[in-house]
């Protein structure tokens, strides 16, 4: 095992695929040498081929990307802020999403979008610190994954290369420097199972992305009143529900939490699909939170008004049990 940073999982996952399949390569704007230090230095071993730089234009980027899988390479293409792909939406919700149906199957999309979402340490602003994989959960045809930890990040990004269908695979920035043990040796996460990262028996929370982190440190915060049970989904599409559910069978209460805005967020698609099969295992109306529907203010200050916190998470927990 090997204590490394997020970004250096998932570095080692991409040169390990690489290595494995010539027809995996990666195109984006500067990624030989910025992306926050994923793809740094793979360009010395692989080449400009497969480790190309594009002109500023998520368009073309994201367009190339599906043109190369349509025709049997496996693209990684990296988008340097997610707020930025909302420029390339034809490609990826009339394209990739859509061409497996539009040819009966015969044709497939094998392709990765890598792209960092969530607010920054240095307060990005309200169009670099956007949270938008919750409107990609109404897309058919696009497989969506959200790790939250290196060992995680790893074995869900191989996973995503190899599968052939479309994956957008969103990194939260906060996490990019994060250390987590990860093995030495090849491995992959199915996607579409759970994490259940922490057990417990009085309350189910189920967090995404950064808010993991957040939930585990409340949860051992609070392990002399509350036995909290941690569930990390890992993908949002296809989403693990039987875990969840039956999870909250075995609690009675759930919270979900996700940096996403409460509106039309994952929050409130998780607590439809526990209610339509565990309603009358609910002890407490289940509870969300989220991000105000508000765009992310650039002071650091006010940015924690309007994102989920840890003092909101235990806020949140303590009521549930107040009465």
């Amino acid at each position: 095992m090997s204590n490394i940073t997020y970004i250096e999982a998932l570095k080692t996952a991409l040169r390990e695929e690489m290595r494995i399949d010539k027809n995996v390569f990666i195109i984006g704007e500067d990624v030989t040498r910025y992306g926050f230090g994923v793809n740094r230095g793979l360009v010395d071993e692989f080449g400009p081929d497969r480790v190309r730089n594009t002109p500023i234009s998520e368009a073309a980027i994201i367009g190339s990307a599906v043109g190369a899988a349509l025709r049997g390479m496996r693209p990684v293409a990296e988008i340097m802020f997610v707020d930025f792909i909302m420029v390339g939406m034809d490609q990826i919700v009339n394209q990739a999403a859509k061409m497996s149906y539009l040819s009966n199957g015969k044709l497939s999309v094998p392709m990765v979008i890598r792209t960092p979402e969530g607010t920054e340490w240095f307060g990005g602003g309200a169009q670099h610190s956007q949270t938008l994989h919750s409107m990609f959960m109404n897309i058919p045809g696009l497989k969506l994954v959200i790790p939250s930890d290196p060992y995680d990040a790893k074995g869900l990004l191989k996973s995503a290369i190899r599968d052939n269908n479309p994956v957008i695979f969103f990194e939260h920035k906060q996490l990019y420097t994060q250390k987590g043990e990860v093995p030495e040796e090849e491995y992959t996460i199915p996607l579409g199972k759970a994490s259940i990262k922490k057990e417990g028996k009085d309350l189910t929370l189920v967090a995404t992305s950064w808010m993991v982190k957040h939930s585990l440190e409340v949860a051992e915060d609070l392990k002399n009143k509350i036995s909290v049970e941690v569930i990390d989904p890992r993908t949002l599409v296809p989403l693990d529900k039987d875990t969840i559910i039956n999870s909250v069978k075995k609690t009675g209460r759930l919270l979900v939490i996700d940096e996403s805005p409460v509106n039309g967020g994952v929050q409130g698609e998780i607590i439809s699909v526990v209610i339509q099969e565990a309603f009358w295992n609910m002890e407490f109306p289940p509870k969300r939170i989220g991000s105000l529907n508000t765009p992310i203010p650039f002071s650091s200050v006010l940015e924690k008004e309007v994102i989920p916190t840890k003092e909101k998470i235990k806020k949140e927990i303590l009521a549930m049990f107040s009465n």
